[in-house]
């Protein structure tokens, strides 16, 4: 099963995406890991993109294909895959397509977690972890038992990253939506795209999923 996780930046697709590797055996590809592992592999595709980010440019959708190319063909990847961060643009979309159809496979689904704008503020605005053991809280959502101590090892410092303000995190949607969102019309016209609501409890978005996929097993 191949599939492609779509949401905004502080949506869920991570969790997600591991919760459906562990449950289903896929393997969850993330564009910016593979780039840091064929940089310290060394490899051709790694040096490449080792000299244009030394550069200050962005690697080019080729780069970034052809690692995706070379990352599929692993034996990990033969019982399935989750995309998470590609595509993200429809020139992105076309090369996935094409490479995939050259490797005689097809995607099943791109399955969009969707959230409002204004939930993706309140999540990533509210995040703050221990400044000791890393565990991490919410000013809503998930507050220490004992207001000021860590539940986990009793840290009374905590820390908040500086780019979790509504203004950055603002930002980044409006980047989402600009280039992104252009996505869900192309995969909805090929009968691929799903929409699961991302507000609901993280265990019943993990449900909602799992229905989907389970689709696919039985068509």
């Amino acid at each position: 099963m191949r599939l492609i996780l779509l949401g905004p930046p502080g949506g869920g697709k991570g969790t997600q995406a591991k919760r459906l590797q562990d449950r289903f055996g896929l393997v969850q590809l993330s564009t910016g890991d593979m780039l840091r592992a064929a940089i310290a592999a060394g490899s051709e595709l790694g040096k490449k993109a080792k000299s244009v980010m030394d550069a200050g440019q962005l690697v080019s959708d080729d780069i970034i294909i052809g690692m995706i190319a070379e990352r599929i063909e692993q034996p990990d990847c033969k019982g399935g895959f989750i995309l998470d961060g590609f595509p993200r643009t429809i020139p992105q979309a076309e090369a996935l397509d094409r490479l995939l159809a050259d490797k005689g496979l097809n995607l099943d689904f791109a399955i969009e977690i969707r959230v409002p704008d204004e939930r993706i503020v309140e999540r990533i605005t509210g995040r703050f972890t221990c400044a000791k053991c890393g565990a991490g809280y919410h000013d809503k959502f998930q507050r220490p038992k004992t207001d000021g101590v860590c539940d986990v090892c009793g840290g009374t410092e905590f820390s908040r990253r500086a780019d979790d303000n509504a203004e950055t995190v603002t930002a980044r949607l409006n980047a989402y939506h600009a280039q992104t969102a252009p996505l869900l019309p192309y995969y909805e016209e090929k009968g691929k795209l799903r929409v699961v609501d991302g507000t609901l409890p993280i265990d019943e978005v993990t449900r909602k999923l799992e229905e989907i996929l389970q689709t696919a097993n039985v068509g």
